[in-house]
């Protein structure tokens, strides 16, 4: 791209802009951003925009591909909790630093910073945050006269779905993810393992997917969801799910906490005056009952504008830009989870009633002890180490056939154990 720049006398300099390629996921908040960045390039006339928008595990696939072959065909990549740390210890990443001093580094959530570092190394900036938790059709629920606990446990979820499931009139019990892949299904089959007692792998690194933990949870998922999902669950995920819910065919939903704002956006959503919220459902331990999770932007070693990316990532996860997106569909869909200073605009409280909920769920997920017996990882919803991404979504694969009934549940979960066991004998994790 060429750019003109003109002096006060009009005598004009032609110059070529930095194209700078950015790799990010088609959510609703990066699709916003996409709109938004237009601002971006009309105040930095020197730099063009090159935009690749993909399916969540289709963007993971490619980004993973690309840092690892060395590939430098991006500058920016949407990366989140479990890449960046990983990423920045191999030396992938650049590291963030020497930021415009009115970035106000410190007003980033510490977890969330924490959770994008190594070393005491920031690896990537937050575009958003979020934990999970459960929203519900309050009209449904009045309906029948049932009253949705604060924090409730996934015995009575499964009694509400079955009350409230009207297939006839298309409004199922429930909708959870279970569309295959390691940050699709897995995240939150993840959650529930937790929540139900188990846990990936032992102290010496054991694999623990046929554990009676593991089989209860799955069971029950896979029961969960075949009874009173909604049709073709196996293949729906974030989006698909979110899409359900906004046009109200779902009585309940656990997911991300980032679904909120759009839930409760009566542009977005049909039921935006209809929907309550809960914590995620517990059921034999809080422990990894929610997660931690933030989608940021990171600038691979291998980009050839790195000046020009940290520009735009920096104004991308900036005060300036969190306001620009409430003025532009409404202050309930701020980017959440990230900025404490977010949570301080009377715009944001007035527009969103779940927001101090969502703060603090954000604040309470513990990456560093997620389940109840002792684990020699980190990560609630996934395992922090390179592996995970390959037999988590080999996993994720095999849960997910389970819900569309081409396996049972004990042999998607034998499945696992073999492919997860492998995986870390290969890599010499076992002690």
């Amino acid at each position: 791209m060429i750019a003109s720049a003109c002096g006060i006398l009009g005598v004009c300099s032609v110059t070529h802009a930095t194209t700078v390629t950015i790799g990010v996921p088609n959510n609703n908040d990066q699709i916003e951003l996409k709109k938004l960045s237009l601002a971006f390039e009309k105040a930095n006339p020197d730099i063009q925009l090159k935009w690749v928008v993909l399916e969540e595990n289709v963007l993971r696939q490619r980004l993973t591909t690309d840092i690892t072959t060395n590939g430098g065909q991006f500058d920016v990549l949407a990366i989140g909790t479990y890449e960046a740390p990983l990423w920045g210890k191999r030396g992938w990443l650049v590291p963030v630093k020497d930021l415009p001093a009115d970035y106000d580094l410190n007003d980033l959530f510490k977890t969330v910073r924490d959770g994008l570092s190594n070393d005491g190394k920031l690896y990537a900036l937050p575009f958003n945050a979020e934990s999970s938790m459960t929203f519900y059709r309050k009209d449904l629920f009045a309906a029948k006269g049932l009253t949705m606990p604060d924090h409730p446990t996934y015995e009575q979820i499964q009694g509400f779905a079955e009350k409230l499931t009207d297939k006839g009139n298309g409004v199922y019990g429930i909708c959870l993810r279970g569309k295959a892949g390691w940050g699709e299904n897995m995240a939150y089959v993840g959650t529930l393992v937790n929540t139900f007692g188990g846990r990936w792998f032992d102290e010496q690194w054991h694999a623990q997917l046929t554990s009676p933990e593991w089989k209860r949870a799955i069971g029950f998922y896979v029961n969960l969801l075949q009874k009173y999902g909604a049709p073709g669950a196996s293949s729906n995920g974030f989006n698909e799910n979110l899409s359900l819910m906004t046009s109200g065919k779902c009585a309940i939903w656990v997911d991300a906490t980032s679904a909120a704002g759009i839930l409760y956006n009566k542009k977005e959503s049909s039921v935006a005056d209809k929907v309550g919220f809960a914590a995620a459902p517990v059921q034999d331990t809080v422990k990894g009952s929610h997660w931690l999770w933030s989608w940021a932007l990171a600038i691979p070693k291998t980009s050839r504008s790195q000046d020009a990316a940290k520009r735009f990532i920096a104004w991308a996860t900036s005060k300036e830009y969190i306001k620009l997106v409430g003025a532009d569909i409404g202050w309930a869909s701020l980017p959440p989870g990230t900025r404490l200073s977010t949570y301080q605009l009377p715009e944001y409280k007035a527009a969103a009633p779940f927001s101090e909920f969502v703060r603090n769920a954000i604040e309470t997920a513990d990456p560093d002890h997620p389940t109840a017996k002792p684990v020699p990882y980190t990560g609630v919803q996934f395992v922090g180490i390179p592996e995970f991404q390959s037999f988590g979504t080999v996993v994720g694969q095999s849960i997910s056939g389970a819900v569309a009934g081409q396996m049972t549940v004990d042999q998607a979960l034998q499945s696992g154990q073999a492919i997860t066991d492998r995986a870390v004998r290969q890599a010499g994790y076992l002690k």
